[in-house]
């Protein structure tokens, strides 16, 4: 089974090239399959990275950013995947 891991964050105005070059710099004590940075308005950064695991797993996820950082909570969510 393959899941994906979603975390997404929102940078205090105007810290979204800081989010993102911090979220780029956390390394994982174990490799996803893939792993993939976005950005968005409002200073949004979004990280997915898949697994071969169960939904329940227990799998490595990005940290909290510093207070000084973010605007909020990071926001994370697990997807299974159902191809084929």
């Amino acid at each position: 089974m393959t899941v994906a891991l979603m975390w997404e964050a929102r940078a205090l105005a105007g810290r979204g090239e800081e989010l993102l070059a911090w979220a780029r710099a956390q390394e994982l004590p174990l490799a996803p399959l893939r792993r993939e940075t976005f950005r968005a308005p409002q200073d949004r950064v979004l990280v997915i990275t898949w697994w071969d695991a169960g939904l329940d797993a227990k799998l490595p996820e990005l940290p909290e950013p510093d207070a000084e950082l973010a605007s909020r909570a990071v926001h994370r969510w697990r997807f299974e995947s159902v191809e084929g």
